[in-house]
């Protein structure tokens, strides 16, 4: 403890010198509270201001989707190359060492699965559920031009609203569904909508077509969905040219958890997200590291 006398007298004021004022850089965050930031600055590297997310919170509306089937097995050994986990409550306290001390993006949505009429949603998770699990994002659903817009906008906004009071950013997700049109006029509304609303950040779909126009018309961070399963070469062409056109990472899972390799994937999304390698070394890469595990066993 500091004593009352025989300290040495302040003299090291820095008078004539500016204080310093940092700027947060991170997209639309300059002027979120200290610990919000904070909180994004896990899900972001500082380093190159862009994430890589691994999600498998497929299980919520799939059940034991192909890559999923054993958490314990398939996701632990890609967690450590990860920056944020994207998954539900159920599975991170059942499978998820909370030694690896990584960003959550916690799944709050529930609702409707696969066997029914998806996106009819509610907000599945209280904020102090959210606090007691450390999330550092809050993920909800928003079918934006389905039946189901009002419903779930108002499962949005009440997220947004009790997260902005706790200071944990809401991670804003665009649904998924045949009748919904994956190019940048739809894209561009959603993600605008969303942004509009509050969300801190939004997970989207990559378009080929007008991409940096979806990205440049949002005023928040956009992180691509990785969707169904590609060929490695086409995943990581996809993570590239999203990132190239303004998305500030990816939230990819079947893309990694289902291929060939998925440790030597996720590394070479990793380069390709924060090192800007093009896809041909990142998939040199992938092969490299594919082939030193196999001359290990």
């Amino acid at each position: 403890m500091a004593e009352a006398t025989g300290n040495q007298e302040s003299k090291d004021y820095g008078i004539g010198i500016p204080a310093v004022n940092t700027v947060y850089k991170l997209k639309g965050s300059n002027n979120y509270d200290w610990g919000m930031k904070d909180r994004l600055s896990r899900v972001f590297s500082p380093k190159s201001g862009k994430t890589v997310m691994l999600a498998f919170d497929h299980g919520y509306i799939m059940g034991p989707t192909s890559g999923l089937e054993r958490i314990d097995i398939t996701i632990l050994p890609l967690l450590e190359y990860a920056d944020c986990l994207m998954c539900t409550r159920g599975v991170l306290r059942a499978c998820v060492p909370p030694t690896y001390n990584k960003a959550i993006s916690l799944r709050c949505s529930a609702g409707s699965t696969v066997l029914t009429e998806l996106n009819d949603e509610c907000v599945g998770v209280e904020i102090e559920d959210a606090i007691r699990l450390n999330a550092s994002m809050m993920a909800v659903m928003v079918a934006i031009g389905s039946k189901f817009e009002a419903l779930t906008v108002r499962n949005l906004c009440k997220m947004i609203e009790t997260g902005n009071r706790y200071g944990i950013p809401t991670l804003g997700v665009t649904a998924v569904g045949k009748e919904l049109t994956r190019d940048a006029r739809y894209l561009g509304l959603a993600t605008r909508v969303l942004a509009e609303n509050g969300a801190q950040v939004i997970k989207t779909y990559y378009c080929e077509e007008n991409f940096e126009q979806v990205t440049a018309g949002c005023p928040v961070p956009i992180v691509i969905a990785g969707g169904k399963k590609l060929p490695e070469l086409d995943a990581l062409k996809m993570a590239y040219m999203a990132v190239d056109q303004g998305a500030l990472g990816v939230d990819m899972g079947r893309n990694i958890f289902q291929a060939e390799h998925p440790v030597a994937m996720i590394q070479a999304v990793k380069a390709v997200v924060h090192e800007g390698v093009n896809p041909e070394k990142a998939f040199k890469l992938y092969n490299e590291l594919k082939a030193e595990k196999k001359t290990k066993k």
